[in-house]
């Protein structure tokens, strides 16, 4: 069947849907359903989408169900994970929404040092399955966001330095394709999709679960310094030429925020916009204080200092208060190859004129361990890239919308000259083909191509979609 635009959705016969809810083993919620409201939520709140029917799936039967149903009905579909995607992809107007939510176990193997994980899982599920093992594998800074979404993206996070991104990590996934087949993905078998996975998104398939490597994390020397604003220039100059020439070991993303206003922060603080690092620290502890010595003393005694030991699930966390689901929010990044001197008055504009308190701009290394992987290694294109900027404008208001949008917009549109011209697909709202395309380079043609080869009819395109050809 020809798939239909969302204009052209016509009422589906009930007995089909009858038949269709009675196949899964999970709940099928439909418009005027009691729970119908709160199931279509994302995290972002801008977004406000209204699909016909969201299946919550249990296990792999659902799923094929799931796409065979779309496929055969010519239904708009999306595949939500943890629901934290910027732009809103895990869900859509007018066709079927495959969650995933409830297939969220982990189990960790201690001796082969990897974890089998549903993609319904979050990251803090899989931290704290890990963390019993003292294991951990890298992936993500806040501990709400799903692994599905994160880590077919790529998956940067605060151990992106010493163990790379979550895909450089990724052994194998079990994948639903959309002729309803489900295939495992792996070096060995369905190698070009295994290939495409790691990077390309949910052009693909529904991956259904994935198989990481394990890396002996536990405790982590880590947390936030902050200094005041008017020394932003010189931190970010410091930093930019600081920290890629260092060990793997150490890792940080700068940032412009707001102090917020609640303890612990200290009163003077409250509301004051600052700039800082959130530093990570992997190293031995006995090493830590000569680590950060010459750090703290760089500008003197930071405003704020809680840069000391913590278990890693606790780090995972620090921002998950702050950033509860329902917030509105909008995204805009770049990969950046330097952060030359000529922006960082740009960079000082903006970035202490945050259009609110939740509001900020991080930049992150991805220097180190992920940019040593050949750039044709995975579809994740940007290995040579030092940093990626994301630029956020969050606000609880929805009456704030246009405001921190177009703060997001001009601090981008005035950044964008410098930057090294596409984005990390997980910071990104919906941008258009070229911005697509852009982002992954050399590697387009290919996933064009083996899209072509598992998805034909282009089924899997909510998403930072990429056509078969």
């Amino acid at each position: 069947m020809t798939l239909q635009t969302a204009t052209e959705m016509r009422e589906l016969p009930e007995a089909d849907v009858q038949a269709f809810a009675q196949s899964l083993r999970g709940q099928l919620i439909r418009r005027g359903d009691p729970d119908y409201d709160e199931a279509r939520k994302v995290y972002n709140a801008m977004i406000d989408k209204h699909p016909l029917m969201i299946a919550r799936c249990v296990d792999v039967a659902d799923v094929i169900e799931s796409v065979n149903f779309a496929r055969e009905h010519g239904l708009l579909l999306a595949v939500r994970s943890g629901g934290h995607n910027g732009a809103g992809l895990g869900v859509c107007d007018d066709g079927l929404v495959i969650d995933l939510s409830e297939m969220n176990s982990v189990r960790v193997d201690p001796e082969a040092l990897t974890a089998r994980v549903e993609a319904g899982a979050t990251l803090g599920d899989v931290d704290h399955a890990t963390h019993a093992f003292g294991l951990a594998t890298p992936s993500g800074t806040v501990s709400l966001t799903g692994i599905g979404g994160i880590t077919l993206g790529g998956g940067l996070g605060h151990l992106t330095r010493r163990f790379g991104l979550a895909i450089d990590n990724l052994l194998e996934a079990d994948v639903v394709l959309a002729d309803g087949r489900f295939v495992t993905a792996n070096a060995q078998q369905n190698s070009d999709l295994f290939w495409a996975l790691r990077g390309g998104g949910g052009n693909f398939g529904v991956v259904t679960s994935f198989l990481f490597r394990l890396h002996p994390v536990s405790t982590v020397y880590a947390g936030p310094m902050l200094w005041d604003a008017d020394k932003a220039g010189d931190v970010l100059r410091w930093f930019r030429d600081f920290l890629p020439p260092q060990p793997d070991d150490l890792s940080g993303f700068f940032a412009f925020l707001k102090v917020p206003p609640a303890e612990p922060f200290p009163e003077e603080l409250h509301n004051k916009t600052m700039c800082g690092v959130i530093w990570t620290y992997t190293g031995p502890m006995e090493q830590a204080d000569a680590t950060f010595a010459p750090i703290r003393a760089q500008f003197g005694p930071p405003a704020l200092d809680w840069v000391g030991p913590m278990p890693l699930p606790v780090l995972q966390q620090l921002f998950d208060a702050l950033y509860p689901p329902g917030l509105q929010w909008y995204w805009k990044a770049d990969f950046f190859n330097d952060i030359p001197d000529e922006a960082i008055p740009t960079e000082i504009e903006y970035g202490t004129k945050l259009p609110t308190f939740l509001s900020g701009s991080h930049i992150y290394a991805i220097s180190g361990a992920a940019n040593r992987i050949p750039k044709d290694t995975t579809a994740w294109s940007y290995r040579d890239a030092k940093w990626v900027q994301v630029i956020v404008g969050v606000s609880p208001d929805p009456a704030d919308k246009d405001r921190i949008t177009k703060w997001a917009r001009e601090y981008w549109e005035a950044l964008h000259p410098y930057s090294a011209g596409g984005s990390y697909i997980n910071f990104m709202m919906e941008e258009g083909a070229e911005r697509i395309r852009a982002t992954y380079r050399d590697n387009y043609d290919r996933l064009a191509a083996i899209k072509a080869k598992y998805d034909p009819a282009n089924l899997f395109r909510v998403n930072q979609n990429i056509p078969p050809r």
